[in-house]
């Protein structure tokens, strides 16, 4: 096979594989992820926030976790509405061949909209760098979106994991905004162009290099567990 046909065979595959993971429905979050940003964006603008690296990659993060959700919780399901589920567990690693193959492209598809992200707000609101800004964001992006899929393996209902994931942001964001979990590396939702003025440079370089290990680290767990749990063919169909 020739390089040309392997690139198409690629392209097809990566196509129908973006069909079944957004079921159609992926223009519509991709524009209600832009309408999103650029709500934030204006709505920050309007209240005279202060113009920076840190407000941009707080515009960012909503959109970002909210364009993951979707195919992370409603996968699995997608499949089974499909009827194809039954087929998929016929292939020899199913687990690794095809569902670690779609959330690979989902976070490098996020990736690349997050970068047109940062390149409109890099023209609209501050010069920030739209591949470090983005590639930034998607170190808590792939940590909610490793999670959904979990829950989306242990449920096995695209509604209620999504339901559960959303919940578990929202207590992330509670907990971590008390004294006990802000700024600490176990803050989810720790903004690394948000230095305190009350820590050290060298202590916040240290407790940003611990986070990103520690939702990095999480993230792979939440992948693992989710592909292990895949394993449980007779869970799915029957």
């Amino acid at each position: 096979m020739s390089v040309l046909q392997t690139v198409k065979s690629y392209t097809k595959v990566c196509g129908y594989n973006m069909r079944v993971i957004f079921a159609g429905k992926f223009i519509w979050f991709l524009l209600l992820g832009l309408v999103l940003f650029f709500f934030l964006m204006f709505s920050a603008a309007s209240r005279g926030t202060e113009l920076s690296h840190g407000m941009v990659y707080n515009q960012l993060i909503i959109p970002g976790i909210l364009l993951v959700f979707y195919p992370a919780c409603f996968g699995i399901q997608n499949d089974a509405d499909n009827r194809i589920l039954e087929l998929l567990f016929g292939l020899p690693n199913y687990m690794y061949k095809v569902w670690l193959f779609r959330l690979v492209m989902i976070y490098v598809e996020v990736y690349m909209i997050l970068v047109v992200y940062a390149f409109l707000a890099r023209i609209l609101l501050y010069p920030v760098a739209p591949f470090l800004m983005a590639a930034q964001l998607m170190i808590p992006v792939m940590l909610f979106g490793n999670m959904a899929f979990l829950y989306s393996t242990l449920i096995r209902n695209g509604n209620a994991a999504a339901v559960l994931s959303v919940l578990t942001v929202i207590l992330a964001m509670v907990l971590t905004s008390t004294p006990l979990g802000q700024n600490k590396f176990w803050d989810v939702t720790i903004n690394p162009y948000e230095e305190p003025e009350n820590i050290n440079a060298a202590i916040w370089g240290v407790i940003m290099l611990k986070n990103r290990i520690f939702m990095i680290v999480a993230s792979v767990v939440f992948l693992m567990s989710g592909l292990l749990g895949l394993q449980n063919r007779g869970k799915f169909l029957g």
